[in-house]
């Protein structure tokens, strides 16, 4: 049994590896970095802002919301 659900864990993070950054719903930090050319820094820094309206938070992790990345990007002429 156990050997099954490992197996399907493997599935599915290699298929999430081989989903292309911009049809992906949710981005770590560096696929965001890679995605829009903003380094990990800025893109962390931008995160910690209050009510930062592209970010969902996943226990441990912060994830980029790509739509809303884009719309927030797209309205902004500085960064």
């Amino acid at each position: 049994m156990d050997d099954e659900i490992l197996r399907y864990k493997q599935r599915l993070e290699e298929r999430a590896a081989q989903t292309p950054i911009w049809e992906k719903a949710c981005l770590t930090v560096e696929e965001a970095a890679v995605y829009t050319g903003i380094g990990r820094t800025k893109l962390r820094s931008m995160l910690r802002q209050k009510k930062c309206p592209f970010s969902i938070s996943n226990s441990n992790q912060v994830l980029i919301v790509r739509e809303k990345f884009d719309a927030y990007l797209k309205g902004r002429k500085r960064i």
